[in-house]
Formats: C-alpha cells, structure tokens, sequence
C-alpha cells in the first residue's frame, strides 16, 4: 500500500500496535457491530469463502486474525480435526475463547495471541488458511501473505475473505454514503471508541484490491489465484494455494 492508515495515528507507534489496541478497545462490542453494521451479510460471505476453503478437504485449519472466532466457528462444517486461531489482540480473543466454551467447541479451536507476520509454526503445519477482514490490518501485507503460505502444506489452499469497493450504481453511492456517515457515527457511539470505525473506511480506500492485491499474492508464491466478488463488490473472496 502506497499510504500507511492507522487507527490512531500516533507518531511513536507501529500499525500493528494501534490495530491490537484498537480492537482490545472494541472487543466486547465488536460481534454485534460487526453483524449490525453489515446487517448480517458478512455470516453469509463467510459461508461462501468456507465452501471455496473445503474444496480442498482441509483437516487442520489456521484462521488469522480470528477475533472472536467466527471463521473458525464456521468451519466446523468442513468437519477439520483441529483449527488454530491467531490474533493480536488479547481483549478479542478472551470473547472468542469464552465463545469456544460456551459452544462446547474448545476442543477443536484452540484460540492463541500472535502475529500473522511472525507465526509460532513450523513450515508445513496446515492443510488450509482463512483470514476474513484482516490483512487490510496487517503492518507488511506481503511478510504476512508469505508467512502464511509458508506454513501450508503443498497443495494447501488460503481463503481471505476481504472489503472492496463496489464500482457500480446504486451499490457504489448506497456503500460510499453507509462507511462514511452510518458506520462511523454508530460504531463511535456504541462502542466508545471515535477512531476505530474512521478507520475502517479508510483502511479499506487504501487497501490494494482486486487485480492489484491477486498480484501481491502470485508475487508471493501463491499459485491459481483467483477472486469472487460478493454483495456487488462489497466484499471479495480470495483463495491462491501452494505448489
């Protein structure tokens, strides 16, 4: 990204340490603006990114930038062994492990604080990786992408499940309007946190999308790139796999 966006914008922080401090602030607010924000549309663009994630079959499952675990959640249905879920925030992850237990699911996802640029596993642990709203957060877009293929098995498939920038009407009007005045003025209120949801349409406006983030990816390493957009360009869904 040409164009460094922080939550923040502190001068004596990093972006990693603003993104983790942002969303320890928001944590316990974050499921229900998530799904309110989005009116529920994100559980259905998840679905659609697991269905692609499970062509593969995948057993053992990484899902950075999990949260509170949704995407881990949601891949259950793929029937995996185990799923790994890494973040940087504690507060987030002390929700999602809460969740886990309360789901009786502890014992497939196991949720960890880490970064998605310096991961803890040895080359060739996972069958399959999922990320959903979160390399737009990652300080080194590129050391992420590649930290993660390195930690798939040959043939493994990542799934990032990402925002866009719809292109035609009345989407594009109806989204510009939403992410500048609704979703900053809602999340500000409930939240307590005026930053965090300026941020949000900001980090999305800088972030590489479509040809130019496939591009990134094949840079990377990552073979049969491809991209679905979803909800008219709201979002899209990217997979690549390893050689």
């Amino acid at each position: 990204m040409s164009k460094v966006v922080k939550p923040y914008n502190k001068e004596a922080s990093s972006k990693k340490e603003e993104v983790a401090e942002m969303f320890n602030n928001i944590s316990k607010k974050y499921d229900f603006l998530n799904h309110f924000l989005s009116l529920g549309i994100d559980k259905i663009w998840r679905k659609k990114a697991i269905k692609i994630l499970g062509e593969n079959k995948p057993k053992v499952i990484l899902d950075i930038a999990t949260g509170t675990g949704d995407f881990a959640i949601e891949a259950l249905k793929l029937n995996p062994e185990k799923i790994v879920g890494v973040d940087i925030s504690k507060g987030m992850l002390d929700v999602g492990i809460a969740k886990m237990k309360k789901k009786k699911v502890a014992h497939i996802i196991q949720l960890e604080l880490g970064d998605s640029e310096n991961l803890r596993f040895e080359d060739q642990t996972f069958d399959g990786y999922t990320v959903a709203f979160g390399v737009r957060n990652f300080e080194n877009l590129s050391k992420g992408l590649t930290e993660m293929l390195r930690v798939l098995k040959p043939k493994g498939r990542g799934v990032i499940l990402e925002f866009s920038k719809p292109k035609k009407f009345p989407i594009k009007q109806y989204y510009a309007f939403h992410s500048k005045y609704i979703i900053p003025k809602i999340g500000r209120t409930i939240s307590k946190d005026s930053a965090a949801y300026d941020y949000l349409p900001e980090s999305i406006q800088a972030f590489p999308e479509g040809d130019d983030f496939l591009k990134i990816m094949k840079a990377c390493g990552y073979q049969n790139c491809q991209a679905k957009i979803v909800a008219g360009g709201i979002a899209t869904i990217y997979w690549g796999e390893k050689a």
